[in-house]
């Protein structure tokens, strides 16, 4: 079987969809692998390195043209799409929720499309969680943004000029990207706070030496999959009086909460901010679906009274060696799902629910009611 991975096109984006140790494996299962040249460079990947475990160089669009499984990190280009053989396989984050013009697309060339953000949250699937392992990243990331931003010691100090405090951390949003901030920021000294609607977070935090803050009486907001649903506006409304107090001892907030394909919750209004001493620092991961803070600014840091509100995009990105090596393990998940070992042939099995739930277009039509 041929499976490709060109360069990603998005000038953003410094991962790679495959690197060499998932490329020797398939080799040795007698796959025929192509790299564009130079898609693994800036991740850390050269292209001798590829090579060396037998794959072979070629061009995007002969790449598109030539191979069974087309893999990508964001989703593929129009003029990808329009250069891919029919019949053939996509492998990307798709955006499918929000995006019906690229799944229509997909499902007009002909292509199958698989969507690794759509990998459903089950045990037998964790291997593929393409969200969990990125958001991992991001979490980590997101603490030492905070920690490069705030102009403060984040662990106590003891000197011959005085005992200097730690700094105070809260966590917005406990779920993989805020646990991984959390443990972060604890291994770096801080004193960390967390909030989550979800009541079951609260060992997960506490576990992690931080403090888990819920306001009494509080309604659990856990929905299916383990991710949080949407609240009413009642209950949000209650949760940010809640954490005024918080934000305002906080020398850091992070912010962490998101709904898979749906705009991102408010979790900081202006009045919320404007509680925040001067030379805070807010780094809001979900600046992309919106944000979670009034004011976030998708891909800047804007001040507001003295207070830096940071919006990083795609920050899975800035750390490209590990972001790329974790996708590529849950592509190389997916396989094993989807290829015959013995055979290496393709096994598209639609009572699987994993398969089901992840294709969202096949023999030229888009499935889970996508693309329209």
């Amino acid at each position: 079987m041929k499976i490709g991975a060109p360069r990603e096109s998005d000038p953003n984006e410094n991962r790679v969809a495959l690197v060499p140790e998932s490329v020797e494996r398939l080799v040795k299962a007698g796959h025929e692998i192509f790299i564009e040249e130079g898609a693994g460079t800036v991740a850390g990947f050269p292209d001798s390195a590829y090579t060396e475990v037998g794959a072979k160089t070629a061009s995007a669009a002969e790449i598109a043209g030539t191979v069974d499984i087309f893999v990508h990190v964001q989703p593929p280009t129009s003029g990808e799409i329009g250069s891919l053989k029919k019949g053939s396989i996509v492998v990307s984050t798709m955006n499918a929720r929000t995006d019906a013009e690229l799944v229509s697309s997909l499902a007009s060339a002909g292509s199958t499309a698989l969507a690794m953000e759509l990998v459903p949250r089950i045990a037998r699937a964790q291997r593929m969680d393409v969200l969990s392992s990125q958001a991992s990243i991001s979490g980590y990331k997101a603490a030492l943004l905070a920690a490069n931003s705030i102009g403060k010691y984040l662990p106590m100090m003891m000197t011959a000029a005085g005992t200097i405090p730690p700094a105070k951390v809260l966590v917005l949003g406990a779920g993989v990207a805020g646990l991984q901030a959390i443990a972060t920021a604890r291994r770096l000294g801080a004193v960390v706070e967390a909030f989550d609607v979800r009541a079951a977070a609260g060992e997960q935090v506490e576990s992690l030496g931080a403090t888990f803050i819920q306001p009494p009486a509080s309604e659990d907001a856990e929905g299916a999959g383990g991710y949080a649903r949407e609240q009413t506006e009642e209950q949000q409304a209650a949760q940010r009086e809640f954490l005024k107090d918080h934000i305002a001892e906080a020398d850091a907030v992070i912010t962490t909460a998101a709904i898979p394909g749906r705009p991102a919750p408010l979790l900081m209004t202006e009045d919320m901010v404007a509680v925040m001493r001067p030379g805070s620092i807010v780094i809001d991961l979900a600046a992309e679906s919106g944000g979670n803070v009034a004011g976030t600014v998708a891909g800047e840091v804007i001040e507001k009274n003295g207070v830096a509100i940071n919006g990083p995009i795609n920050v899975p990105s800035s750390m490209p060696f590990h972001a790329s090596q974790l996708y590529s393990r849950n592509v190389m998940a997916l396989f094993d799902l989807i290829i015959d070992r013995k055979e290496g042939t393709l096994n598209l099995d639609f009572e699987d629910e994993v398969i089901d739930t992840m294709c969202i277009a096949h023999e030229g039509e888009a499935r889970h009611g996508l693309g329209e």
